[in-house]
């Protein structure tokens, strides 16, 4: 795979199984090279296979969210077909028929959700200040900022457009009605079985920009005050009811300022607000990154996904809580979506070298992704294990250079993942198979603070305050452990020819190790946390990261000094590739160019790029274009050091 490759890639999101469970709706997105964006069409299968696949939106820009009307003859699905926003917009799935738009929005319709009995769809969009619509911004006017929770990366300001319900008639006669209002964001709205109510997630405590507290919360659905049926004791999501209406299922994140702790599957009854938690024995986080979807009412069992050992496969628990949590769908792949109707179930899954495609149980049913697969020669990962300095065994990768010859050796990469709660996992990654593609080995590794195992090891990294030795401790160990065992058991890896790179946490982790260790002969360094206690003052998340490291900056000034990768910028000697997108508002630019004045003020050899208009999420989903230009400089730096 080369860098200009990006352009070619494809996959299958979101399923979505039709009343009757016997088709699937679900998005096959690509990207358009020329216009430099991301489409997606809607396509529609039965699940029996007796037909193939037909596309039923033109996807020329991008349809998503696609949603059954209860009697399976329409679709909703939202797309900026007609401007820059996405909109609502109901098909016919018989045809034929013209897609009709239901709404005329300043900002784009998320989450939409029909009424049981189809005349109605609930959905969620951000409301704007009018006063922020002036189109010259030296007569816009001052933001009066009074909360802390007022940015978020990728978005933007949000002080001033929070996210709000709305619902809106499917037969288009009336504009949308807004449910919700105020300083609060609204999110994730779904149905009683009746009608009568919709439940949906929000933080509407005092206080509530002060904490990563959130709650489940129910409205009437012709409007008023919401009721909050959790306890405000965590992170609540996600809400699904139960089809007696009794109950409502959501993802539950105990504790406040106490992270990480793992996902779980919780119920609240409506009557009494008894909450009770079915998936504690799992040990496994129920809340994968990326965030799939809600658990699902499959009968009386709710289906969800989880993260294990480098995989994300599919569980299913009884609701009455009188069995364990048991696996339904699971192997050497991740699954990126999933629906369940009627105990059938289909899902969409992704492994290191195929593009995400869609099954029912076993049998796959697209294919959309074979011909990136037949034009190119993927490599597919080896998985070992090493023992860390205190003999605690860490999951590692090794991914060999594509062309590998017998008798030489080869540069390697070390990988580090972002997080530091998440984890690598069995899915197809551009930056591997790019990589690898040069001529690198590619080494990765899930070191204790990783999703995927029990929640000591991902909570073995708290601190340096209270509760464990902080980041650029254990996990530290954990990754030189991996370096050295990759040395010892692959012959072809050259140890006088090694880098490290990472993004977010990975790219603290870089600068950290640079400045703890000169055995790389250069590095790469992406939207890193430098300076802690500069971020925890500056990032969308600010004054919330005492929650890992057991104090705020300005309570603990030199305990975040002592764990802060710029503060032994001196002792770095690896020549540094410094990457920042300049609209990043989790690790906001100023964290690159701290490190960078110190490096070049001390003569190193450091180079800093700023990507413009991009936020921490470039590598993801930020402009192709950009995709392609960053591979093509990580390359050049990395064929300038290590392919001597």
């Amino acid at each position: 795979m080369l860098p200009a490759d990006v352009y070619e890639l494809t996959g299958v999101a979101d399923p979505r199984l039709s009343p009757d469970g016997s088709a699937v709706a679900f998005v096959v997105w690509s990207v358009d090279r020329e216009a430099n964006r991301y489409r997606g069409a809607i396509w529609l299968v039965p699940v029996d296979g007796s037909s193939p696949p037909r596309q039923v939106t033109a996807g020329e820009k991008r349809d998503a969210d696609p949603r059954w009307s209860p009697d399976g003859r329409s679709l909703a699905f939202t797309s900026d077909r007609d401007g820059e926003k996405k909109q609502l917009y109901v098909l016919p799935t018989a045809g034929p028929g013209e897609a009709r738009r239901l709404t005329d929005l300043d900002e784009d319709a998320e989450h939409p959700a029909w009424s049981p009995d189809g005349s109605t769809i609930a959905f969620c969009a951000r409301v704007p200040d009018p006063a922020q619509r002036e189109p010259d911004e030296r007569k816009r006017p001052p933001r009066r900022i009074k909360r802390l929770q007022s940015k978020l990366d990728d978005e933007g300001w949000t002080l001033e457009r929070p996210h709000h319900l709305f619902v809106v008639l499917t037969d288009g006669s009336q504009p949308p009605r807004q449910l919700t209002s105020g300083d609060h964001e609204d999110t994730h709205p779904t149905w009683s079985p009746d009608g009568t109510r919709i439940a949906f997630t929000s933080a509407r405590h005092q206080d509530w920009d002060l904490t990563l507290i959130t709650d489940i919360y129910v409205v009437d659905a012709s409007g008023g005050d919401p009721s909050c049926v959790t306890g405000t004791d965590g992170d609540c999501a996600w809400p699904s009811w139960s089809p007696d209406g009794s109950r409502i299922a959501y993802l539950f994140t105990p504790g406040v300022f106490d992270e990480p702790h793992h996902g779980q599957v919780a119920l609240v009854e409506q009557s009494t607000g008894q909450r009770e938690i079915l998936t504690a024995s799992l040990d496994r986080n129920c809340k994968p990154y990326p965030e799939l979807r809600e658990p699902i009412w499959d009968g009386d069992a709710l289906v969800f996904s989880i993260e294990d050992h480098g995989t994300v496969p599919l569980h299913r628990v009884r609701a009455d809580g009188t069995a364990a949590p048991e696996p339904v769908i699971a192997g050497e792949f991740c699954v990126t979506g999933y629906d369940a109707v009627g105990g059938r179930i289909v899902h969409s899954l992704t492994t290191p070298a195929s593009l995400s495609e869609l099954y029912v149980w076993e049998r796959k049913i697209t294919d959309v992704g074979s011909a990136f697969a037949q034009a190119h020669e993927l490599a597919a990962p080896e998985r070992f294990a090493a023992a860390s300095s205190d003999g605690v065994e860490v999951e590692a990768w090794m991914v060999r250079p594509l062309g590998l010859e017998e008798g030489r050796t080869y540069p390697v990469l070390l990988n580090v993942h972002g997080g530091p709660f998440t984890q690598y996992a069995s899915r197809f990654f551009d930056e591997f198979q790019v990589y690898a593609g040069a001529g690198y080995g590619v080494l990765y590794a899930n070191p204790r603070g990783s999703s995927g195992y029990g929640e000591e090891w991902g909570r073995a990294i708290r601190g340096p305050v209270a509760g464990g030795p902080g980041w650029g401790s254990v996990d530290y160990e954990d990754l030189m452990a991996v370096v050295d065992e990759a040395v010892k058991r692959f012959d072809f890896v050259d140890p006088d020819r090694l880098g490290v790179m990472g993004g977010s946490y990975g790219g603290y982790m870089t600068s950290w190790i640079v400045g703890h260790t000169d055995r790389f002969r250069c590095a790469v360094s992406e939207r890193a946390a430098n300076n802690l206690a500069s971020l925890d003052a500056s990032s969308d998340f600010a004054a919330l990261f005492k929650g890992y490291f057991g104090a705020s900056f300005w309570e603990a000034p030199e305990e975040y000094r002592r764990v802060s990768p710029v503060t032994y910028a001196k002792d770095i000697t690896t020549p540094l590739l410094i990457i920042h997108s300049e609209n990043d508002l989790r690790c906001p630019v100023g964290q690159a160019e701290e490190l960078f004045v110190v490096l070049r003020s001390l003569k190193r050899e450091v180079e800093l790029v700023r990507f413009p208009a991009e936020s921490h999420e470039l590598t993801r989903s930020g402009s192709p274009a950009h995709r392609v230009k960053r591979f093509e400089i990580i390359l050049e730096w990395l064929d300038r050091h290590l392919q001597s």
